[in-house]
């Protein structure tokens, strides 16, 4: 797997870009077909290599699905013994906005942002329903993040919600009594940004996962009591 990873970087090779073939990798790097067979398969479970019969091996997408795979899966075991795991994913969540505040601040202060005025006005309206809003979330801080020109910190954050929300159906919980307060954060981050207000954005990157954290951190101290 090294090896063949050493291949792709040695040869500069990008997402898409045709591997050689079986035998041209076995002469490459010295190893046996059943090695070299057995490496591209766990290369491609890692989307670093992709499989296409009849065409040949490519790199792959790079993405960072097993990730979200394997971080899901780990929340999930832990389901009905503690909550920590997801409670490590919502802090690292909110780690990564409030890292991103000065530059999402400065690339959206003085303009005009009608798509995420509708999108924080529709979380509004649906909390007053009582009615959850994870699409309409994500869609935000996507949208907040399009500004950046950072793929990998749309793929973290996009892949940290993905695994919030896999994991947040198998533990029961309740829906929020504070969906309006959850709501109008997100209100008040794209306002600040668009004031160029980095102090009162951080404010609202916080307030907005308080209610979910406060709710984890009350499982967690009930269930060592």
């Amino acid at each position: 797997m090294d090896a063949i990873k050493s291949y792709i970087l040695r040869e500069h090779l990008q997402s898409g870009d045709v591997m050689p073939t079986e035998t041209q990798l076995c002469d490459t790097i010295g190893a046996s077909r059943s090695s070299v067979r057995e490496a591209v398969r766990k290369l491609e479970a890692l989307n670093i290599v992709k499989v296409e019969h009849g065409k040949g091996t490519f790199v792959g997408s790079l993405s960072l699905d097993p990730m979200v795979e394997t971080l899901a899966f780990r929340s999930m075991v832990s389901v009905g013994k503690n909550f920590t795991d997801l409670q490590d994913v919502v802090e690292l969540r909110r780690f990564l906005d409030l890292g991103c505040a000065g530059e999402v601040v400065v690339s959206l202060a003085g303009s005009e942002q009608p798509r995420l005025m509708e999108l924080a006005e529709s979380m509004t309206n649906t909390a007053k329903e009582g009615k959850t809003f994870l699409a309409l979330d994500i869609d935000f801080h996507m949208g907040i993040l399009d500004s950046l020109d950072n793929t990998i910190v749309k793929q973290m954050v996009r892949s940290l919600w993905l695994v919030h929300m896999a994991v947040l159906p198998q533990l029961g919980l309740p829906v929020s009594s504070e969906l309006d307060r959850t709501a109008e954060a997100h209100k008040r981050m794209l306002n600040a940004a668009l004031a160029g207000n980095v102090e009162e954005y951080r404010k609202a990157v916080i307030d907005h996962y308080e209610p979910i954290e406060s709710i984890l951190k009350q499982r967690i101290q009930g269930g060592t009591e």
